[in-house]
């Protein structure tokens, strides 16, 4: 995968995990140096820039430096999480953490600050929809995607957990390359399944 040199005002935000605007104040601020696109109103920000903006305020530069996108998964079956954290990791474009319940799942979310999180709806400590509902209720975690994954198939639970906030819904037992196509799909990033 070649290093990225320059970014669109959109990419250089998923990577800082803020708004699109908020890039766009810092640009015309001054405070996030770039260029215009020659007649155009487009703004581009070399990978420099980025990096120096991302390191000045305080927001982890290793998204910048690895390329890979960030899941932690949330789940208390201990086999399960290491298959899927063995399958991300082979698959060469994630970087994975785990925990195995809701309480530390609330702890690795602010620190971590995963792209996406595969969570299982039944924690020993919390349901996922509470997961879900806490997690968009803070605005700093807005673009983290959620798919949760769980055996129960009722369908009002998984229109709950859509309502409270979750993307995706996979029904246990899950074909890895299933999983990771829906991840790609929310994370937009092209899959190779």
């Amino acid at each position: 995968m070649a290093i990225k040199t320059v970014f669109t005002t959109g990419e250089a935000a998923k990577i800082c995990k803020v708004s699109q605007q908020t890039i766009i104040r810092c640009f015309d601020s001054g405070q996030l140096k770039g260029f215009r696109v020659p007649g155009s109103r487009f703004r581009r920000i070399p990978r420099d820039q980025l990096f120096a903006f991302m390191r000045d305020n305080g927001i982890p530069t290793d998204a910048l430096e690895s390329g890979k996108r960030k899941v932690l998964v949330v789940d208390d079956d201990k086999d399960l999480v290491e298959l899927i954290v063995d399958v991300l990791e082979r698959d060469g474009r994630f970087e994975t953490r785990s925990v195995n319940n809701g309480f530390d799942a609330g702890m690795m979310v602010k620190e971590y600050r995963p792209d996406l999180i595969v969570l299982d709806v039944m924690l020993p400590d919390i349901n996922g929809k509470e997961v879900c509902q806490k997690i968009r209720s803070d605005n700093s975690l807005e673009e983290v995607k959620i798919i949760c994954i769980s055996g129960m198939v009722e369908e009002d639970k998984i229109a709950e957990l859509k309502i409270a906030g979750a993307n995706d819904f996979l029904q246990k037992p899950f074909d890895s390359e299933k999983l990771i196509e829906r991840m790609c799909n929310l994370l937009e990033v092209e899959s190779f399944v």
